[in-house]
């Protein structure tokens, strides 16, 4: 999971408030998030009237289950959470986002394409919101016809340059997606000759990320839908077996003591998690410096070190070092895959 997302929180200085709504609405949700408020206005030292007034205002203003965090009077990240985690309001030195990295799911940046003949609905998941654009060159001749004549074959090689024109314009944009979001994954369904059209244009980045989904139309996307989900499930479960196969052959760094030293030097390519790890770990300001022992961190150069959860200071270090970080079972505690 890439943590591009959460960087922003590091970005402000805490303690922060962190709170997990479940789905509620009118007077219940209102009577529900008086108690809540009441419970954060209890932490002596940490609350202040505006964070509480600015959080309230993103709990009460939708039904979904919410996952909030809060500073000196901001809410910094609002998300939506489909299924909510148990109900969470404390004040902390850094963000507690385990809870919603656990339950957003890995965040693939890819892309959802259906092609045909007219051009395709290009769908870039990645660097916000999901956003769709439909990409088409050439509107005519885009239909073969048995006319017949002398004319036929001229007819016939005008609408095959039309259908790769138009495969050419969604290749285009294909490739220029790939390079703003870092895409990792390049879904493509549609009518057959225009699938070979596109794999043909494409760039080499974005034609090795290609995966092909035989199912949908720009018509219909119901079982295309089902079908791209399928495949990004198989491409994260590949994906977690690559980076637990290279963490075992080069005998990365396992153990929060471990990790922690490999993540202060930035050389720790991807994270792995197998759950919430509530541990104490030693942080200071900076967002790599963690240790499982105080006087380390002192010796680095930290005059105050403060006591944190082990998941949330891991999880600061590897979004402020563009590590990914990966929950997986396969793993009984924190280790790391090297980049170098």
């Amino acid at each position: 999971m890439r943590l591009d997302f959460i960087r922003p929180l590091y970005e402000r200085r805490g303690p922060y408030a962190s709170v997990y709504l479940g789905a509620l609405t009118g007077p219940e949700r209102e009577s529900h998030w008086r108690s809540v408020r009441d419970r954060l206005d209890g932490h002596s030292g940490h609350a202040d009237e505006a964070t509480l007034d600015a959080l309230e205002e993103e709990a009460l203003g939708a039904a979904a289950g919410r996952a909030l965090f809060a500073t000196h009077g901001d809410v910094v990240l609002a998300e939506s959470l489909p299924e909510a985690p148990s109900e969470l309001a404390t004040w902390t030195p850094l963000p507690h986002v385990t809870p919603l990295l656990m339950r957003r799911g890995e965040n693939v940046p890819h892309i959802r394409v259906i092609v045909d003949h007219a051009g395709a609905e290009v769908t870039v998941f990645g660097g916000g919101s999901p956003r769709s654009t439909t990409v088409e060159a050439a509107s005519w001749p885009l239909q073969k016809t048995a006319q017949g004549g002398w004319s036929q074959k001229r007819y016939e090689r005008a609408v095959d340059d039309a259908w790769e024109k138009n495969a050419q314009a969604v290749a285009k944009e294909i490739d220029e997606q790939v390079r703003r979001i870092g895409a990792e994954l390049i879904l493509v369904a549609g009518e057959p000759k225009s699938r070979s059209y596109l794999l043909h244009h494409l760039g080499t980045k974005a034609a090795d990320r290609v995966m092909i989904v035989e199912h949908g139309s720009r018509d219909n996307h119901g079982q295309f839908e089902q079908d791209v989900e399928r495949a990004l499930d198989e491409w994260l479960d590949r994906r977690r077996a690559e980076l637990l196969e290279r963490h075992q052959e080069s005998a990365g760094p396992t153990g929060m003591a471990r990790v922690s030293q490999a993540l202060r030097e930035g050389r720790v390519h991807a994270v792995l998690l197998p759950g919430e790890r509530p541990g104490p770990v030693w942080i200071g300001e900076g967002g790599t410096q963690l240790a499982t022992d105080e006087g380390e961190l002192r010796r680095w150069g930290v005059e105050e070190p403060i006591r944190e959860r082990s998941d949330s200071a891991l999880a600061r270090a590897a979004a402020m070092t563009d590590a990914e970080l990966w929950f997986t079972d396969a793993v009984e505690d924190v280790a790391a895959v090297l980049r170098y």
